[in-house]
């Protein structure tokens, strides 16, 4: 009975997390298409630039809008919602016969994929037991890092599959459209999944939201569960205003904090502008583009060990210690720069050191935290706003870090980098608490202490 209790579990926790390999798949895959679209449309900087960035425009209204949606229509609803926008936006690429359509459909996946990114860790943490939530949620980063690596071997054996004329003409629109085929199997198969018992709980519907709780616990612990959950909800006023009151108000700076600086840390900068970082050090173009798959195997590698240990060792320990090392790293590749040592592998070395140390941590932890320390009935539209704060710090990494680059030099660019990591470990050794084990009623009582 545990076992299939655990199979079931799984299993919609997996397809949850389906919502990540999309987010990753919908953001990686124009890396293989603009260059044939640039010819297509005869772009101008400027519209490639739009090409690329009308999608994260998408993201924060979708990160934005999810949170009301979800609390309004149902974490279930609201991710097959996003389904179709991710599978319309694929068709919509796909079949675009202008450069306008295609910006459209562009932000239409980028709401896709802003939606995803609040809607998938928050229903995985709903479902899941206290002691595996951290594993479990993790498992939507995962998603994220294998959806990226699949999407660059997808581009890769479109690209194949004709000469250059091909490409400009039909290559780039597989590369977008092939996008409909995992979308389509998420829609299908959210289709599966139960809807959130906490959400449930939430609008009354209580016989409902227990015979789920009892697919996923033993019965008793469904129980204690369900019993926790009503004690909650009746102690919360459920008002957006909630969050800024004592205790919550907390919470919320914490949510923001994690948000913005996970990605204002330096990791975006790397995995956006890696093949650019390495050719300035005096990698090959085809030597630069192959250690960028290295940074993508490290990546998944190293997530790998985030969800292993993150219900063990906890949330603060891993962020303390990959922060940490993430300092170490930024330090030396600052100085690799500024000392112009940049001859053997040293470089690559600390890039990849970064990138494990950023997977093991500051890559899944903030998704765990922002989808667990916010109280059920305001849960939606908070996580809302972190993550809207997060896409608005992947926005600013896209649009400066080559002006930072080139104005500071890729030294001080990389120091910078670390004052920010150097005050999110000070704020995470200070502010963040630790919730391993803990339910998420019993974690929204600890802020009212």
């Amino acid at each position: 009975m545990e076992a299939q209790k655990n199979n079931y579990l799984f299993k919609i926790t997996a397809i949850g997390a389906l919502g990540g390999f999309l987010f990753g798949y919908d953001t990686a895959v124009i890396s293989g298409a603009i260059g044939f679209m640039e010819t297509k449309f005869s772009l101008t900087p400027s519209l490639k630039g739009w090409a690329v960035s009308s999608a994260i425009l998408g993201c924060i209204i979708g990160a934005l809008t999810a949170g009301y949606v979800a609390d309004r229509v149902g974490r279930k609803k609201a991710l097959i919602i996003t389904a179709l926008l991710f599978a319309i936006s694929a068709i919509g690429c796909l079949l675009a016969p202008s450069f306008t359509l295609l910006v459209i459909a562009r932000i239409i996946g980028g709401v896709g994929v802003g939606a995803a990114s609040m809607l998938s860790p928050l229903y995985i943490s709903e479902i899941s037991p206290a002691e595996k939530r951290g594993s479990l949620v993790s498992l939507y980063q995962l998603g994220i890092v294998l959806g990226i690596i699949i999407v660059y071997f997808c581009n890769y054996l479109v690209a194949q599959a004709g000469d250059e004329a091909w490409n400009v003409a039909y290559g780039w629109r597989y590369m977008l459209g092939s996008e409909a085929l995992p979308a389509l199997l998420f829609l299908g198969a959210l289709f599966l999944v139960p809807e959130s018992p906490r959400w449930l709980s939430k609008n009354g519907n209580n016989a409902e939201a227990l015979r789920i709780l009892e697919k996923l616990n033993p019965k008793e612990k469904a129980i204690e569960i369900h019993q926790d959950i009503q004690k909650a909800l009746q102690q919360e006023k459920g008002r957006l205003s909630e969050l800024f009151e004592k205790g919550f108000r907390t919470a919320i700076i914490i949510g923001v904090i994690l948000a913005l600086f996970s990605q204002i840390t330096g990791i975006n900068a790397i995995m956006y502008y890696a093949p650019e970082i390495l050719k300035s050090a005096g990698f090959g173009v085809d030597s630069a583009l192959m250690q960028t798959v290295l940074i993508g195997v490290i990546n998944s590698i190293f997530t790998f060990v985030a969800i292993k240990y993150i219900d063990k060792a906890g949330r603060k320990k891993l962020l303390l210690w990959g922060i940490l090392g993430m300092i170490v790293c930024l330090l030396v590749i600052g100085g690799l720069y500024q000392f112009d040592a940049l001859g053997g592998p040293w470089l690559l070395i600390f890039i990849l050191g970064f990138v494990a140390c950023f997977a093991s941590s500051l890559g899944p932890i903030p998704w765990v935290l922002i989808a667990e320390i916010f109280p059920t009935k305001v849960r939606g539209v908070a996580m809302s706003i972190c993550i809207m704060v997060l896409w608005v710090g992947v926005m600013l990494i896209s649009q400066f870090t080559p002006v930072l680059l080139s104005d500071l030099g890729p030294s001080y660019t990389f120091w910078l980098f670390m004052i920010n990591a150097i005050f999110l470990w000070v704020f995470t050794y200070r502010m963040i608490p630790e919730t391993k084990g803990k339910t998420l009623e019993e974690i929204e009582m600890g802020w009212k202490k």
